[in-house]
């Protein structure tokens, strides 16, 4: 077989004629290859969730940046175009929890393209420290949410360091 045949365009753009029932072999190929894919991808779950947009290319939404400092954890959030009436925050066993839900602010209808997120959101962190409760602090300012943990130094204190024996 020669190299013009594995060609699929003749010279003025348009696919040669065929001869008789033959599929050409690079066409052959890619149905094949999509098989292949199609195959491969079968047992995995495809069922995203009505909100999967932005999440599913750029992650978990919000971002979140949790810093830990000597004496408290800090944690902020990126949540743009909304208020604090549409954000949530809960500290249990451990774990803060961060929900709300972002609203569009115009009808479906007249929307022809949109990479911006809607929907309900919520992002939990186990936060791997014991907090003092009573001095949690949050603010919410300019769509950046921050809230500081303070550790509780009780806690700290009954930490029983175990020594390694030979």
């Amino acid at each position: 077989m020669s190299v013009r045949n594995l060609v699929p365009w003749g010279r003025r753009g348009v696919a040669p004629a065929s001869s008789g029932n033959a599929e050409h072999p690079v066409m052959s190929l890619q149905r094949e290859m999509n098989r292949l894919f199609d195959d491969m991808f079968k047992g995995f779950d495809m069922a995203f969730p009505a909100d999967f947009g932005a999440r599913a290319l750029s992650g978990a939404w919000p971002r979140l940046e949790v810093s830990d400092e000597e004496d408290a954890l800090r944690v902020s959030a990126e949540l743009p175009g909304m208020e604090e009436k549409d954000v949530e925050l809960l500290l249990e066993d451990g774990v803060l929890t961060l929900r709300g839900e972002k609203r569009s602010q115009e009808e479906d209808a007249k929307r022809q393209f949109s990479e911006h997120f809607y929907g309900r959101f919520e992002r939990r962190i186990q936060l791997g420290y014991d907090i003092d409760e009573d001095k949690v602090q949050a603010s919410f300012k300019n769509g950046m949410l921050e809230v500081v943990l303070p550790k509780d130094k009780a806690a700290a204190s009954r930490v029983k360091r175990i020594p390694l024996g030979g």
